[in-house]
């Protein structure tokens, strides 16, 4: 399942933090749009790199699907920034 919203989180001691949501899936629409263009490019490359196609392509699809479930926090000199993506 491709991921559909990241929560980020942006904490100060200073002031009140950030919470803002990201709806992912509204990056399917230029996705699609342009698909034809990625696909085109993509190929170029796996040809002049002697790259399988079909592998990259399922590479790609792999990395954007397990995306789902990563929770990123960093923390440093009393701030933190927290990333999920559902």
């Amino acid at each position: 399942m491709t991921p559909n919203i990241a929560m980020i989180h942006v904490e100060n001691p200073h002031w009140r933090g950030i919470r803002l949501w990201l709806p992912l899936f509204l990056l399917w629409i230029p996705a699609v749009l342009f698909s034809p263009f990625i696909f085109l490019i993509v190929l170029i490359v796996c040809l002049t790199c002697r790259i399988p196609f079909w592998r990259t392509i399922a590479a790609f699809w792999t990395l954007g699907c397990s995306l789902s479930g990563t929770d990123l926090r960093v923390c440093a000199e009393g701030k933190r920034v927290t990333v999920r993506i559902l």
